[in-house]
């Protein structure tokens, strides 16, 4: 009979593991249909949708989904200590992999470039600034959202080798 030990580490794996990959699936469907699709727009509309996005995603569920994996990686990393080294160096690895590629490139990329959008009042600027403001934009967003699309999806797949490598282990 398979069972499942649902003790402090298996929790906080499981939790870190949960929250991990809603967040690569969150930015893997903003990498390939939302970006793409508001890429579409005119400037006014790419801004505009831009600026509403970034002010509606900032709310309590999405702060915990995104940066809960930070602590729960921390106390992974802590709490299987005295593992094997393969496991603690996945654990490091994920930990790494989210902490530097989706929290640090949010925090001072993708962060900046929201305040500097939300900053500007799309309605009194002229075509040229909006183009401008666009330009200064997109691309450089774009490219910072990606290494969290990648950071966080191997994130979450070590994540998941780690759950397969210790049920494998409870259940020999």
């Amino acid at each position: 009979m398979t069972y499942i030990n649902f003790d402090a580490h298996t929790i906080v794996l499981l939790l870190a593991t949960l929250l991990t990959g809603l967040t690569s699936g969150l930015c893997f469907t903003w990498n390939n249909a939302v970006t793409p699709g508001i890429g579409q727009l005119v400037d006014m509309g790419y801004l505009r949708s831009f600026q509403e996005m970034n002010r509606a995603i900032i709310n309590p569920t999405f702060m915990i989904v995104f940066f809960g994996p930070v602590f729960l990686h921390i106390a992974n990393i802590f709490l299987f200590r005295t593992s094997s080294s393969t496991i603690i160096w996945m654990l490091v690895a994920s930990a790494v992999l989210y902490i530097i590629g989706v929290g640090l490139v949010t925090i001072f990329g993708n962060v900046p470039l929201n305040e500097l959008l939300d900053k500007t009042d799309l309605m009194q600027a002229s075509s040229g600034e909006l183009e401008l403001l666009r330009d200064k934009f997109e691309i450089k967003w774009n490219r910072l959202h990606l290494i969290r699309t990648i950071s966080s999806i191997l994130s979450f797949l070590l994540l998941l080798l780690i759950c397969l490598s210790r049920n494998n282990t409870i259940n020999t």
